[in-house]
């Protein structure tokens, strides 16, 4: 019987997502030697928003294999990373030890994080490709209230929602800017890299920045501030130039589109 992508997407991004993990773990783009060697992955952008979170307990929300959330305890932080991926989150534990990390994860869908974790952190941090994976901001927004403390601070850095209305070239508008419904689409290989062996569905929602505000603001969180970059901190997507370290933009539109944004948020 064929899977109804609506009603069944957590399976299908899962399968999608345990086989992205296995590919990631052995990609350029992550590199996972240097990062054992030297454990920091965070960039400019969610540097500058996180501040100082030295004996802070910080939850990073779809983690995936832990880079991120080792870097956020090498700041001081005592960081707890939750994905969904089984697999994602068996590297991360591994990825801790190897480097002696003394991050914690948790195994759960976003969606359930406040009744699998059942306590609530001085900071919770997500970042780049999450949001999409999710067809209801309104709940996440309520998840992220739910995790915070009073005073407590959410940071988001997330890829701007102008970079899905295209193809994958970049050559043309495919997609709407507000979120129509569900996209389902199945590449081979991955952002990180083209040539894994990876071949399935993903099921994916499109995002305008008017939901994701609102989602937050709906669950009663104080935005403090909001910026928008015109370049990725990534090189993963097709037709790139780097245009300074560090610093890549689409060619043909370098400096012309937003490519990230990030926000912080208070919980009164």
């Amino acid at each position: 019987m064929e899977i109804d992508p609506a009603q069944n997407y957590q399976t299908i991004n899962r399968r999608l997502w345990d086989a992205r993990a296995e590919a990631h773990v052995r990609s350029k783009l992550y590199d996972v030697p240097a990062f054992i060697r030297k454990p920091f992955s965070l960039k400019e952008i969610e540097i500058g928003f996180l501040g100082d979170i030295r004996d802070k307990t910080v939850l990073h929300l779809q983690c995936h294999f832990g880079q991120d959330t080792i870097s956020l305890g090498q700041l001081g932080a005592q960081a707890t990373g939750l994905d969904f991926s089984g697999t994602a989150i068996e590297e991360a534990r591994k990825l801790a030890q190897a480097t002696a990390s003394d991050a914690s994860f948790v195994c759960a869908d976003v969606y359930d994080t406040s009744k699998v974790l059942g306590r609530t952190f001085d900071v919770v941090f997500s970042s780049y490709g999450t949001i999409g994976w999710l067809p209801d901001l309104r709940a996440w927004g309520r998840v992220v209230a739910d995790c915070l403390k009073p005073g407590g601070r959410f940071v988001f850095a997330e890829f701007h929602p102008i970079l899905w209305i295209f193809n994958d070239d970049f050559t043309k508008l495919e997609y709407s800017y507000f979120n129509r419904g569900l996209i389902v689409e199945e590449k081979a290989g991955t952002y990180a890299d083209s040539s894994a062996v990876i071949d399935l569905p993903g099921v994916s929602w499109n995002h305008p920045l008017q939901d994701v505000l609102g989602s937050l603001l709906e669950a009663g969180l104080t935005l403090n501030r909001f910026a928008e970059y015109d370049y990725s901190p990534y090189d993963c997507f097709p037709n790139t130039v780097e245009t300074s370290p560090g610093h890549f933009m689409i060619k043909g539109m370098d400096g012309k589109i937003p490519m990230v944004y990030a926000l912080e948020a208070t919980k009164g």
